[in-house]
């Protein structure tokens, strides 16, 4: 049976459009889409800052290399010093992107134009290497989407957001896919995360399809085969969501108004956007 978390605080609004949470260094990171800024939130005091520049759009996605540098990639990807330097790490870009244990930096996108209503093509993931290479892993992702590593360094999941489901590839010694599998299907997934004992939290099919009856969003945990676990609802759509906090158990749901794409600009000047946060049963 799925067991409801308790129902979210909101822990952050006024905020254009959000995605792209991470928890680092004892705070929650998250793209401030349009407004162009990567925000770092200390969730016992409410403070934030703005620690690093992105673009102006939406779109684009943050992590971090080993040694703590942060990536930043949309249109390029650039590399953040700890000192408020930056610099072009890539010339390759994307919607989204994660960093493996080892290194490996991987970022996804399609090549065609979402925003402005193009026709939908197959998307990709690539790899980027530190001295500027890329090379494709992946293809035939139907519009990818969140990614994440799981905690034992060994598979990488993808969000394929109109297919409804998440994808799953063993990453190897020199960071290709292999082994492409269905982790879950029938889902609505955005931006995702993994928890320490590999359930990972997505949205619902039902997201970005609310007719005015239940919830406007719904994310759920589910394991690898399908199985959902644990559910939690909003009162807005949820794009991403992350796990953090002092024990690893605070599930941070990042929530934007959404009224289709013609509309999506104009929600972002109402600055309606939120971060919620409620109890995961499994920390990170």
């Amino acid at each position: 049976m799925t067991e409801y978390l308790p129902t979210p605080t909101t822990l952050l609004d006024g905020l254009a459009m959000v995605e792209s949470g991470r928890w680092h260094d004892d705070r929650l990171w998250f793209a401030h889409w349009v407004a162009g800024e990567v925000i770092a939130a200390d969730p016992s005091s409410g403070r934030t800052e703005v620690v690093a520049r992105g673009p102006e759009r939406m779109g684009w996605a943050i992590d971090w290399l080993p040694d703590g540098r942060l990536l930043v990639s949309g249109d390029e990807t650039t590399v953040h010093g700890p000192d408020g330097s930056s610099a072009r790490f890539s010339e390759q870009g994307g919607n989204e992107i994660v960093v493996d244990p080892r290194g490996h930096v991987y970022v996804n996108g399609a090549d065609f134009d979402f925003l402005g209503g193009g026709a939908p093509e197959p998307g990709w993931i690539r790899l980027l290497g530190p001295d500027g290479s890329v090379r494709q892993v992946a293809t035939d992702i139907d519009f990818p989407n969140g990614m994440l590593v799981t905690p034992d360094g060994s598979t990488l999941v993808v969000a394929e957001s109109f297919a409804g489901r998440l994808s799953a590839f063993d990453i190897d010694d020199d960071g290709s896919l292999s082994r492409r599998r269905v982790w879950a299907e029938g889902l609505g997934p955005d931006g995702i995360c993994v928890d320490a004992e590999g359930g990972i939290w997505c949205q619902t099919a039902d997201t970005f399809a609310h007719g005015g009856s239940g919830p406007a969003g719904a994310v759920v945990r589910v394991l690898e085969g399908g199985e959902i676990t644990h559910r939690v609802e909003t009162d807005q759509p949820c794009f991403a969501c992350a796990l953090g906090g002092p024990d690893g158990r605070d599930l941070y749901l990042l929530c934007n108004d959404w009224e289709g794409i013609e509309a999506a600009y104009a929600v972002t000047e109402q600055r309606t956007a939120r971060v919620l946060v409620t109890r995961a049963p499994v920390g990170r």
